[in-house]
């Protein structure tokens, strides 16, 4: 039992930490990927492409989770981070990577979503403090590494192996998750509110564009930045009034109301 568990906590680790790592790694590369690539002016979408995607699904990957179990939904999720892991690192455009990181954030969501509630599954309560705090340094101390690893691998191999060096790790990765981690899964009757979801994800991406975009494709009190905010702040709207009314919301509105969590937003 005590070998089993440990060594599905090295698939966690392993895959939080790349998961963590690739939000950063690509920063020290922008001068090898624009020389190969073009594109400068939109580099800014590799970094807020894979955030963006990763960070409005764990919602749903919470919810999928519930639905379907824990490890389907991270084994699904790593699966197609590593998948798109493979399709960055042939990208023959700037337009191509932006797109295969929006998925490899696709993948890092449900990685996020996963990987401390399963190894809240593991562990008893008295050992759980302890294993989530390793696993929130792996997040950070890996976050703090990408810019180091992206820059070395720039500069002596190619930035395509900022990409490449995820598919040895986490395919062990995956392996041993596929191997090693059982769970007994008690179904539960739960509705998914993909309408919130989706409004969530338009004001979020919304928001981002205005943020990347004031400034330097426009001006900041120009009609199209004007334009993006307000359409930003309708869908956020929309979207308080369709969480108030969802059987399960993906953001519930008792969130608002604890102040540690709101302190931490």
């Amino acid at each position: 039992m005590a070998d089993r568990r440990a060594r599905v906590l090295v698939a966690l680790v392993l895959t939080m930490g790349l998961a963590a790592m690739d939000t950063t790694i690509v920063a020290t590369a922008l001068p090898s990927v624009v020389a190969d690539l073009g594109g400068q002016h939109l580099f800014a979408w590799v970094f807020s492409t894979y955030l963006l995607a990763q960070t409005v699904t764990i919602p749903l990957y919470g919810k999928l989770a519930d639905l379907y179990g824990r490890k389907p939904v991270l084994i699904a999720g790593v699966a197609t981070f590593l998948a798109a892991s493979a399709a960055c690192a042939a990208a023959p455009s700037m337009l191509a990577l932006i797109v295969f990181r929006g998925i490899q954030g696709l993948g890092a969501g449900s990685i996020q979503a996963t990987v401390a509630t399963v190894a809240g599954d593991l562990y008893s309560i008295a050992e759980r403090g302890r294993v989530q705090g390793w696993l929130s340094s792996v997040w950070g101390i890996s976050a703090l590494v990408g810019p180091a690893a992206g820059g070395l691998f720039s500069q002596y191999v190619s930035w395509r192996w900022i990409f490449l060096i995820n598919l040895p790790l986490g395919g062990f990765a995956l392996w041993m998750l596929v191997r090693h981690l059982t769970e007994r899964i008690e179904r539960k009757k739960h509705r998914i509110d993909y309408a919130g979801a989706a409004l969530v994800l338009g004001a979020t991406a919304a928001l981002i564009v205005g943020l990347l975009s004031g400034g330097s494709r426009w001006p900041w009190l120009s009609a199209p930045s004007l334009a993006v905010f307000g359409v930003a702040a309708v869908l956020v709207g929309v979207a308080v009034v369709v969480e108030r009314h969802a059987a399960e919301p993906v953001m519930p509105g008792w969130l608002w109301t604890r102040r540690t969590l709101v302190g931490a937003t």
